[in-house]
C-alpha cells in the first residue's frame, strides 16, 4: 500500500531501530522485507500491510 505516510511514522521507525541498535538490514530481515522495502517505510514512501507492520511491532518495541 502506497500513499503518505505520516511524519510519526517515519521518524519513529528509524529512530526506534537506532535506539534498539538494529542495522536497518537485520531489522529487514527480521521483518522479512528487503533493506529497499524497509527504507520506502522509514522515508514515507510506502506503508506496510497489516501483518508486517505487526512484525514491525513485534520487533521495534518488543525486541531488547
Amino acid at each position: 500500500m502506497s500513499g503518505n505516510v505520516p511524519g510519526e511514522m517515519k521518524l519513529s521507525l528509524k529512530t526506534t531501530g537506532e535506539l534498539k541498535g538494529l542495522k536497518q538490514s537485520e531489522a529487514a530481515k527480521m521483518i522479512g522485507v528487503s533493506t529497499d522495502t524497509l527504507g520506502n517505510y522509514e522515508r514515507g514512501k510506502s506503508y506496510p500491510d497489516i501483518p508486517v507492520l505487526r512484525k514491525i511491532e513485534k520487533i521495534y518495541f518488543f525486541y531488547h
